[in-house]
C-alpha cells in the first residue's frame, strides 16, 4: 500500500536527517521533491498544490528553522498535512435513522461494488443489525449471482432479483418487502459501467428518487488514481454521496485516490478494503493512514486486528507457554494457527513502526508456503516428538521429513529456527526484554 509514495518520502526525509539546521533553501528543495512524489502518485494537481503550500508555509517558520530537531519537525508537519488532506478526523458510519436505513452502493464497474456491498452487510451484522442485500445490477446477471453467493457466505438474506426486471422496479419492490419483514438495514447494489455515462446516471438517479436512501456510499478503486476522483465528483454532483469506500488498498495503490477524493468531493472516506477476504473492510482513520504512508506504522490497527481474531483466553494460554521456558512444537503449532487467523503477514508487518519498507521485499506466496510447510512438518511428528524436541535423532527426522513431503535439510533448518526462538523466549523469561537479543545472531536462524 502506497509503497512508491513511502519510498519517495523516505528519500526526502533521509536527506534532511542529521542536519543541525535547515534553511529556507533546504525546505524549498524538500517541498519540490514532495510535489513530484505526489504528482507521480497520481494525486489531483490542486490537492498537490494545497498540500505543498501548507507544508512550506509551516516549515519556513520558527517551528522548523529554529528547532533543535528540524528534520523531525519537518516530518511532523508533513504528517499533519497528510491527516488534514485525508480528512482530519475519523468519520464513523452513521446508523442513526428511523428503520429501515436504506443505503445505495454506487460506483464504476470493476471498483468492487458488489463485494463491498456484501462486506458492508457483514459489518452491519457484526454491529448487531439485521441487513438485507438487494442486487439491483440487472445489466449483469453475473453480478446478481455474485451477490447472492456472497450473501450466503456472510449469512445475510438477499432479494431474489429477476435479471429481466428493471433496476428501479427491483429496488422499489425489495425495499417494500424488506420493510414488511422487519429488516433494519437495506443495502442496494447498483449497476456500474466502465466509465461515466448518461444512461447509468439516469438509472441510479431514478433508483435514488424512488427509494430515497439515507446513505449513498461511493466505491472507488484506489489503484485508478485520478479516474476514481473524477467519477466520485460526477456521482457526488448527481446524487450527493454521503461517504466513500476505497477498495484494493492491498494492491499497488499509488495513493492518488486516497489523497484526493476527500478534498475534491468534501465527503469523508469511511471504509477501506484491505484484502481479499469478506472481513477485510476497515474503518478509515486519517491519522493511522498518514502514519502508514510515512512508515510510522499503525500499531492501533494491529492491536485491533489481533483482538478481533484471537480469543483472549487463547492468547493468555499462548503467552504462558512462550514464557514458561520450555517450549514445545505443539506450542509452536498453536502460534502458527494464531498467525494465520490474523491475516497476511505482510499486512501486519506493514503496521509496525519502521517496518513498512520490509514489505516490498517480502513474497506473500512464499510466506504462505513456508507456514504450510512448517505446519506439515509438525503434524508429521508423534505426540512424544512434539512434546520433547530433544529426541529427534536422524531416523526420526528422516521419517518426519518424508511424512511432510519435505527434504531432511528443510526439517533441520526448521528445527534450528525453532530452537533459536525457544532460546529467545527463555531469555525473556529470565532477564526481561533487555536480554532478548543477547547471543542471538543472524546465523542462529540460517
Amino acid at each position: 500500500m502506497f509503497q512508491t509514495l513511502k519510498d519517495a518520502f523516505d528519500r526526502t526525509f533521509d536527506k534532511l536527517s542529521g542536519r543541525g539546521k535547515l534553511n529556507e533553501s533546504d525546505v524549498q528543495v524538500a517541498a519540490r521533491e514532495i510535489r513530484l512524489a505526489l504528482l507521480a502518485a497520481d494525486v489531483h494537481f490542486k490537492v498537490v498544490k494545497d498540500f505543498v503550500d501548507g507544508v512550506a508555509a509551516r516549515a519556513v517558520g520558527k517551528e522548523v528553522l529554529e528547532s533543535i530537531t528540524p528534520a523531525q519537525q519537518f516530518t511532523k508537519i508533513v504528517h499533519d498535512e497528510l491527516v488534514r488532506v485525508l480528512g482530519e478526523e475519523h468519520a464513523p458510519f452513521d446508523f442513526a435513522s428511523k428503520p429501515p436505513l436504506i443505503i445505495l452502493i454506487v460506483g464504476l464497474q470493476g471498483s468492487g461494488k458488489t463485494t463491498t456491498a456484501a462486506r458492508f452487510a457483514k459489518y452491519c451484522k457484526d454491529e448487531g443489525r439485521r441487513p438485507y442485500l438487494v442486487p439491483a445490477d440487472t445489466q449483469r446477471p453475473a453480478a446478481i449471482e455474485q451477490l447472492r453467493v456472497l450473501a450466503g457466505q456472510v449469512e445475510v438474506d438477499c432479494y431474489e432479483t429477476h435479471p429481466k426486471d428493471k433496476a428501479v422496479k427491483v429496488a422499489k419492490h425489495a425495499v417494500k418487502y424488506a420493510t414488511k419483514q422487519g429488516y433494519d438495514t437495506i443495502i442496494i447494489d447498483t449497476a456500474g459501467r466502465l466509465h461515466i455515462d448518461e444512461e447509468m446516471m439516469d438509472e441510479v438517479k431514478s433508483i435514488s428518487k424512488k427509494v430515497e436512501p439515507e446513505r449513498i456510499l461511493y466505491v472507488a478503486d484506489a489503484m485508478t488514481g485520478q479516474d476514481a476522483v473524477k467519477s466520485a465528483k460526477a456521482f457526488n454532483e448527481a446524487l450527493e454521496i454521503t461517504g466513500v469506500v476505497l477498495t484494493k488498498l492491498d494492491g499497488d495503490a499509488r495513493g492518488g485516490a486516497a489523497l484526493s477524493v476527500k478534498a475534491v468531493t468534501d465527503k469523508p472516506i469511511i471504509f477501506v478494503g484491505t484484502g481479499e477476504k469478506l472481513d477485510d473492510l476497515e474503518l478509515f482513520h486519517p491519522d493511522r493512514m498518514a502514519g502508514r504512508i510515512l512508515g510510522r506504522g499503525d500499531v492501533v490497527s494491529l492491536v485491533e486486528q489481533v483482538a478481533n481474531n484471537v480469543q483472549e483466553a487463547e492468547a493468555e494460554e499462548m503467552g504462558k507457554a512462550l514464557l514458561s521456558g520450555r517450549m514445545t512444537f505443539d506450542d509452536f503449532l498453536s502460534q502458527l494457527k494464531m498467525v494465520k487467523k490474523m491475516g497476511p503477514l505482510e499486512k501486519m508487518i506493514g503496521m509496525l513502526p519502521g517496518m513498512g519498507g520490509m514489505t516490498k521485499n517480502l513474497d506473500p506466496e512464499q510466506m504462505k508456503r513456508d507456514l504450510s510447510h512448517k505446519e506439515a512438518m509438525i503434524q508429521s511428528m508423534t505426540k512424544q516428538e512434539r512434546a520433547n524436541p530433544r529426541i529427534l535423532n536422524g531416523s526420526r527426522r528422516k521419517r518426519i521429513a518424508n511424512g511432510a513431503g519435505m527434504a531432511v535439510s528443510d526439517l533441520n533448518r526448521f528445527i534450528k529456527e525453532f530452537e533459536a526462538f525457544a532460546k529467545m523466549m527463555k531469555k525473556i523469561r529470565k532477564g526481561g526484554m533487555k536480554n532478548l537479543f543477547k547471543g542471538l545472531t543472524p546465523q542462529a536462524f540460517s
